[in-house]
Order: structure tokens, then C-alpha cells, then sequence
């Protein structure tokens, strides 16, 4: 017997049965626990506010075309100077709710990059909450900057010489 699938961190089941031919526009808002939760998952200081407005299509065969606009303020942590500091996101999107058994298997040579990402679900219900913790995942800069923070060109200048693989074979040379 295996163990029920856990609950995401920021659950928003919508039945498929409640988005009208015509389309439909539903908020995802977090709640402060939810947003600490999310903040886990995502490895990241904090997640202070997350929202997002969903506008949803039936598209045909179980398909829900969508777009959304999250809004988001965060803690990250500076590469530069390794100080938090807050930010806000903001990123307009679309994807598609696909039924599991309908997900594209494609080769990794035949991606559309230009396409809708999909999203797959199963049974008769979508989460759009964890559609929005996906798109924040998504949004947030990998190597985030506190306003401001810059390397010195010196100090970066002397790591890119130190990285670089001829870096040993100078200083053997110099030696003699």
C-alpha cells in the first residue's frame, strides 16, 4: 500500500467543471503560512506575498489553456555580499493544464521552445496554486543582486585568472 501524494504547499483545486465555455478568472492569494511553506520548498529566505490572477479556456480533450500574472515580493540572499535583502517579482505567463495520459513525451530535439508549457493533472480537478509555485520557481533570478552590489574588477578580474585553466601552466612557467 503506498502512501497518499502530499498535499503542495500552496493547494488551489479548481474542478474542471467550473470553467464555463466562455472562460473564467480565478486569484491565487497565499496565506502567511503558506508562503513560509513555499519559501521551504523553493530553498530561498522568505516568501513575504504571493498572488496570482488566472484567466482559464477550455481548449478541447481535457486541455485548459491559461494565463496568468503572479506577483510575488521575496527574501533572497545576495551573491555578492551574502546580505538578504527583499525583492519583488512579477511575471506574465501561459500555460496549459494537460491530462497526464495526454503529456507530450517529445525527444528533447523536438521541444517547441516557443510553445505553452504544460502542466499535467489527473483526474477532474486542476491546482492552480501549485501552477503559480511552479511559475514563481521559474521567475526567480539564480543568482540574485542586492541594488547595488557589484564585484570589485579587481577581485573579479584575479578569479577569472585563478579559473582559468592555463592559470597553472603560467605560474609553472614562471618558476622556471
Amino acid at each position: 500500500m503506498s502512501a497518499p501524494a502530499p498535499i503542495p504547499e500552496l493547494h488551489r483545486a479548481l474542478a474542471l467543471g467550473q470553467i464555463p465555455a466562455g472562460g473564467l478568472e480565478r486569484e491565487v492569494v497565499a496565506t502567511p503560512a503558506e508562503c513560509a511553506a513555499v519559501a521551504a520548498r523553493l530553498l530561498i529566505p522568505g516568501v513575504i506575498a504571493l498572488s496570482c490572477r488566472f484567466r482559464l479556456a477550455p481548449a478541447g480533450g481535457g486541455v485548459v489553456a491559461a494565463e496568468g500574472d503572479l506577483a510575488a515580493k521575496v527574501s533572497r540572499e545576495c551573491v555578492v555580499t551574502l546580505e538578504a535583502f527583499d525583492m519583488d517579482v512579477a511575471e506574465h505567463f501561459r500555460v496549459r493544464f494537460v491530462p497526464d495520459a495526454e503529456l507530450s513525451d517529445d525527444d528533447i530535439d523536438a521541444l517547441d521552445l516557443g510553445a505553452d508549457d504544460e502542466i499535467g493533472y489527473s483526474g477532474s480537478h486542476i491546482d492552480l496554486g501549485e501552477a503559480a509555485v511552479e511559475q514563481l520557481a521559474l521567475a526567480l533570478d539564480p543568482y540574485p543582486r542586492m541594488p547595488g552590489a557589484a564585484l570589485d574588477e579587481a577581485e573579479d578580474a584575479a578569479a577569472k585568472q585563478a579559473a582559468s585553466p592555463f592559470a597553472a601552466l603560467a605560474r609553472r612557467a614562471q618558476r622556471g
